[in-house]
């Protein structure tokens, strides 16, 4: 057996939403190195390789012909730390992991066009610093760049069941008055007002697209935290702190609101 070959994944997004009201769905990436795919070849001895009920042979299919290379002849073996539609970017690390255990040395650009080609939306976990990347995820490339921001701790979990994300869903609240502010801010180290955009952005997605019930907002002013950030298709929901700063028993708290796997992690980024 091959090591098994890991991707890390992210929680959600900072920002995202359409750029303009015709525009493109664009997002900034929240990584995560708590969640993450990682993958490993097997050798099948002759007979049909199994493929994981988690990647779809399909999918598998489009992105290996995207990249000109023929499907493995062996076992694929997946252990990924959240579900597909939980908003921790489990399909698109799945696929890049894949690409790693089968040796593929194909640019960041081309997996994220054969990830594109296979599944219609693509997170840009192949790309370096990818938080500091405006991205349309619809079109597999970077709008622009984007300052790095500084650390913060994270409180989080999933709400509600996955939700998977559909390419042909542009019900997305207008985001381009946000991205000037979020680009000064960032160039500022702000935390304060990055948190207070980040909340912008998941209250609008909240107000078009549900749950009604999310008290993630409510929970994070009773933690007293920054601000708070969702996955805008998917169940991940995270409380933003100052590094040092999350009060004892937040992780409990979420849990007895009903958040399922509460982790809490620290961002990359400027101190």
């Amino acid at each position: 057996m091959r090591p098994a070959h890991r991707v890390n994944g992210h929680f959600g997004e900072w920002l995202q939403g359409r750029l303009g009201p015709e525009g493109p769905v664009v997002l900034v990436t929240l990584p995560c190195e708590a969640l993450g795919a990682s993958i490993s070849l097997q050798r099948s001895n002759g007979r049909r390789p199994d493929l994981p009920s988690l990647l779809s042979a399909s999918v598998v299919d489009a992105f290996l012909h995207a990249l000109d290379v023929e499907p493995p002849k062996a076992d694929i073996e997946v252990i990924a730390d959240a579900k597909p539609g939980a908003g921790a970017g489990m399909s698109t690390a799945m696929l890049l992991a894949l690409a790693r255990a089968m040796g593929i040395g194909a640019s960041p650009e081309a997996l994220a066009n054969a990830c594109l080609d296979a599944e219609g939306a693509v997170d840009p976990l192949m790309m370096d610093r990818p938080e500091t990347l405006l991205w349309a995820s619809r079109e597999a490339r970077a709008v622009r760049s984007m300052p790095q921001l500084p650390a913060f701790a994270v409180v989080g979990g999933f709400l509600g069941p996955p939700i998977r994300t559909m390419p042909d869903d542009w019900r997305f609240a207008d985001i381009s008055d946000l991205v000037p502010n979020w680009m000064a801010a960032a160039e500022a180290g702000d935390r304060v007002e990055l948190a207070h955009i980040a909340s912008v952005s998941a209250g609008r997605t909240t107000a078009s697209r549900g749950p009604a019930e999310d008290r993630t907002a409510a929970l994070a002013q009773d933690l007293e935290a920054l601000g708070w950030c969702r996955a805008h298709t998917g169940s991940a929901r995270g409380i933003l702190f100052e590094p040092g700063r999350v009060p004892p028993g937040a992780e409990d708290r979420l849990r007895a609101e009903g958040y399922a796997d509460v982790l809490r992690f620290a961002t990359n980024g400027a101190k």
